[in-house]
């Protein structure tokens, strides 16, 4: 009989820095690990753009050496990736796009932040062009595929960075979302992840991503991984135009957060297009509910006032901010027909309908945010379906791809337009064995209640404790 097979995954980001930080591992040795298991799932799964294995090993060389002087910093000597919109020094910023694109020469804030607090880089990760879309894939880099089952997405547009934590390549890794693109990722692959308050971390060079809808936030197995990551990146630069509150969450892990009034909602926020909740989706949703109610908290059937004008505000911010990247591009000639025509709307927008799009902003948040007088969180499915196939997007035309995206995906843009938190949890496996996830959802600076809840439910539900079976 052959031996059972050494699980060799990541073991987990606060655990891989106690690791290091008690001398018990070297993060030369860790950061090797990282690399080979890249080696190893990659070429199955496709979560890289770039591997940056000598510089890598390079810093994680110098991460020792302060080790062993006594130096400790919450991720001194941890490998993470990043995702592929994201500068690093040294190294592009292709974004999902084809073309040869110039070097950058310095660091992104959120990057210089995650080295201050000690992280090895072990590489980009990919992203549809321009982070558009649900699905991670494109002419530039093919299909990023899902550990849990390949022929299917991950979901995007942080789709790489899901793809890596979830087959175990990184601990943890940096996303971004701009209209679920980290929450969507997370639900698909089984992984807590976090879309921060607006303003939380810094997205300098830009002073704002996508006139406000876009933000970083971390993927993670654990919620105490995700909370790490978030306190070690969080932070402001001179020139940002939104600042927020400074809070910290991992202190809020493991405590008690109360008995709090949630509001489960199944609405869908305005789409033009047919959009139908499926009934396993919302069956993990309502075992989530089942749970919150067994631990003492108030679940009741409420829905926040979305209204139709929620759409027309974040369609010209989206558009203007994909023109915007558009014109970056070093041959925009290659990109998907679908990125130039979103750019030719975005041109058009970008006039009256996105400064009428930004003065309605703050008359939205208090329609929306009227149901923080009655409830302290919100629960709702994070996606309308499970992940769809890995191709379901190849060869369509514009409006078809619409389509496809608002079917699977209309639960998690609103929170964009209100730059309020939302931290998406796995809600279980459909009968095929497909992750699926939920959303809680906060209001400003909420993200210590968000985590404390989803803490408590991580310590009855144990999520953290499935992987896919297949190891590269």
């Amino acid at each position: 009989m052959t031996a059972p097979r050494a699980d060799t995954r990541a073991p987990g980001l606060a655990a891989e820095a106690a690791a290091l930080a008690a001398g018990a591992i070297t993060s030369v040795a860790a950061t090797r690990a990282a690399l080979d298991r890249i080696a190893a799932a990659d070429p199955a799964l496709n979560a890289f753009r770039s591997v940056r294995r000598e510089r890598a090993l390079a810093e994680a060389e110098q991460a020792d050496r302060r080790l062993a002087a006594g130096v400790r910093l919450p991720l001194l000597g941890v490998p993470v990736a990043v995702k592929d919109d994201t500068d690093i020094a040294q190294e592009v910023t292709a974004f999902g796009c084809a073309g040869e694109f110039t070097v950058r020469e310095q660091d992104a804030e959120v990057v210089r932040r995650l080295r201050a607090a000690g992280a090895v880089i072990v590489g980009k990760t990919n992203t549809p062009e321009l982070g558009q879309w649900p699905f991670t894939g494109g002419s530039a880099f093919g299909h990023t595929r899902n550990p849990w089952h390949r022929d299917h997405t991950p979901g995007g547009s942080s789709g790489g960075s899901a793809a890596a934590v979830a087959a175990g390549m990184v601990s943890a890794a940096l996303g971004s979302d701009g209209a679920g693109s980290v929450r969507i990722p997370a639900a698909w692959t089984n992984l807590v992840g976090i879309k921060p308050q607006r303003g939380r971390i810094s997205m300098w060079p830009d002073p704002e991503a996508f006139y406000g809808l876009t933000t970083h936030g971390p993927l993670a197995r654990t919620v105490a991984d995700a909370a790490l990551l978030l306190d070690a990146v969080a932070g402001g630069h001179v020139g940002d135009l939104h600042e927020a509150e400074a809070v910290t969450v991992s202190d809020a892990v493991g405590r008690d957060p109360g008995r709090l009034r949630v509001a489960l909602s199944f609405a869908l926020p305005y789409t033009a297009t047919r959009t139908r909740l499926h009934g396993e989706i919302r069956a993990g949703v309502d075992s989530l509910a089942g749970a919150l109610r067994a631990l003492g908290h108030e679940v009741t059937l409420a829905d926040p006032a979305y209204g139709p004008l929620l759409g027309l505000n974040f369609l010209p911010r989206s558009m203007a901010g994909i023109d915007d990247w558009v014109r970056r591009l070093p041959d925009p000639a290659l990109a998907d027909p679908r990125t130039r025509a979103n750019a030719r709307t975005g041109r058009v927008l970008r006039g009256r309908a996105l400064r009428a799009a930004r003065a309605a902003e703050p008359r939205i948040r208090r329609r929306i945010g009227a149901i923080f007088d009655r409830f302290d969180v919100i629960l709702a499915p994070t996606t309308a379906t499970p992940p769809p196939a890995v191709d379901a997007m190849d060869g369509l035309g514009g409006w078809a791809t619409d389509k496809v995206i608002t079917a699977a995906c209309p639960y998690t843009w609103p929170w964009n337009v209100l730059g309020w938190p939302s931290v998406n949890i796995p809600a279980g496996f459909t009968g095929s064995g497909l992750p699926i996830g939920a959303q809680l959802m906060g209001h400003e600076n909420a993200e210590p209640v968000l985590i404390s809840l989803a803490s408590q439910l991580e310590s009855e539900l144990r999520w953290d404790r499935h992987t896919p079976r297949r190891w590269w």
